[in-house]
């Protein structure tokens, strides 16, 4: 019952909303309101077309104000060899869209003039129309199909990888929140492996020190540095992201690709101006010499109106392009374009991270131990005097070979470095030396002198019994007669308290 209420309701209040407006209808005949309608459907239509004409009018000097600003437009030719195919694709969509934009909107607001509600003239209803069904299906299709195959003519030569044979470099760009990480190669020319299971805070690329590739390759984190690429070679960019959803964004150049966190990208392109000659095409003057982009000559910083202008100021820019946190606006980077003689001196100056950050650290695999670093530096001292052949015999210091105090007995710890003396023996087999002892000048001279014998025989005595030919060996006492340092100080006799062996022949 109540449903049956309530659709009856309804249906009478529209029958009462329908006589009310038949009502007013009749009223409005009354007071000759059709008349006005129609003097305001005219007023309005002819606005109408003052607004279209401004509105165009206004499109066209805000083109002109700003072309100079537009990527594509004025001093901002692409920097780039396959920049020109998208800037021409870019134009002639621009044209077609903007010529179809025009007419629609002109014939928009003329209709709404042409065909206002005017008294005495019925209204038209045309349902169908074959020849404008034909005319707005195939004329769009037809321009679609140019633009289309166009875009795809171009999008093929920007995203073919480089050739087998091409010469190239490659650079790694690494997103992440927030900033770019930028790899280059070193002395060798190739990139290193990396693997994101060995990111940590000294390896954030998470490179694999194992690979030698890796040892000479520059990275770039300071979002302050400027980094620096040769003009008219082919570059290979890498692309990936460390955490979130990233965009690699060099507008100058007109390359733009996603960061995808797993998932590799890359782009390559042939930067074809220096950032000077871009500089100075911003900041070109006539034959008068009036600045032909009078916008480029304000000061880059407006509260220095003396400082640099803008075409002084001018870098090219790498950003990302993708909305990826709070700390988006950070990932700006500045790059400058130059001659190969000039990158190279550049990349010259930077440190490998390998060898300013990992090398000698505990995440450093080829890091020597204690023993290696000795084995290593008693070796080295060897080759050296070896490289010395002709001159005075050079005395090399065994400085961990020890004496119990006041003995000549060989402690254990003296075992490694002889131990270092038996390979350089067994290494040159028709290598002579002269073992030779030293004291401070404690004691009696007699007694030191003794003491010096016998160290210095109780050495060639321990290499004798490992195998090495007594022939090849001789033992000589000093005492305290060669001293190297003073022997008023504690450091000094401690100096002269050693022992040596010279190299007699080889």
């Amino acid at each position: 019952m109540t449903a049956l209420l309530i659709f009856l309701s309804i249906v009478l209040i529209g029958i009462i909303v329908v006589q009310v407006g038949k009502v007013s209808e009749l009223a409005g005949r009354i007071r000759g309101e059709e008349d006005q309608q129609e003097d305001a459907n005219r007023i309005h239509s002819s606005l109408a077309l003052v607004f279209v004409v401004f509105f165009l009018a206004g499109c066209i000097a805000s083109a002109v104000m700003y072309k100079n600003s537009i990527l594509w437009y004025g001093p901002h030719q692409s920097a780039s060899e396959h920049g020109s195919s998208l800037d021409y694709i870019f134009n002639v969509t621009l044209v077609v869209t903007g010529i179809v934009f025009f007419v629609t909107q002109i014939l928009l607001f003329w209709f709404t003039y042409r065909f206002r509600a005017q008294k005495g003239r019925p209204s038209l209803y045309l349902p169908h129309d074959n020849r404008l069904e034909i005319i707005w299906t195939a004329l769009p299709a037809v321009v679609m199909t140019f633009l289309v195959v166009g875009g795809l003519d171009a999008w093929n030569e920007v995203m073919a990888d480089v050739g087998e044979d091409e010469p190239h470099m490659e650079i790694e760009a690494t997103g992440m929140q927030f900033a770019w990480m930028l790899r280059y190669p070193g002395d060798d020319g190739l990139l290193g492996e990396k693997n994101y299971k060995l990111i940590t805070a000294n390896n954030p690329l998470g490179q694999n020190w194992e690979d030698v590739k890796n040892h000479d390759d520059i990275v770039s984190t300071a979002p302050g540095d400027i980094l620096k690429l040769p003009v008219n070679e082919m570059v290979r960019v890498r692309i990936t992201a460390r955490d979130v959803l990233h965009n690699f964004d060099l507008p100058h150049f007109r390359v733009k690709m996603d960061a995808i966190p797993g998932l590799p990208t890359y782009f390559k392109f042939r930067p074809t101006i220096t950032t000077e000659e871009y500089r100075r095409n911003l900041g070109a003057t006539d034959n008068d010499g009036n600045p032909l982009y009078p916008e480029y000559w304000e000061p880059a910083d407006p509260s220095e109106p003396d400082g640099p202008k803008r075409w002084e100021a001018f870098h090219f820019e790498l950003a990302c392009a993708e909305l990826c946190g709070n700390g988006h606006y950070s990932m700006r980077r500045m790059i400058e374009i130059v001659e190969r003689d000039e990158y190279d001196e550049w990349v010259a100056q930077q440190k490998p991270y390998y060898g300013s950050i990992i090398q000698g650290t505990d995440e450093d695999p080829f890091r020597m131990s204690e023993e290696q670093e000795e084995r290593k530096a008693f070796m080295d001292a060897v080759e050296g005097a070896l490289q010395t052949s002709g001159e005075e015999p050079k005395a090399l210091a065994l400085n961990n070979v020890n004496f119990a105090t006041g003995s000549a007995d060989l402690t254990n710890d003296s075992e490694r470095e002889l131990g270092y003396l038996i390979e350089v023996l067994s290494t040159y087999p028709e290598l002579m030396i002269e073992v030779a002892g030293h004291t401070d000048n404690v004691g009696e001279t007699a007694s030191n002198l003794n003491l010096s014998s016998e160290r210095a025989a109780a050495v060639v005595t321990y290499l004798v019994d490992k195998g090495v030919d007594a022939g090849r060996l001789r033992s000589v006492g000093y005492g305290d007669t060669d001293p190297l340092a003073d022997n008023n100080t504690a450091d000094g006799r401690e100096q002269n308290r050693r022992t040596e062996f010279k190299i007699l022949a080889q």
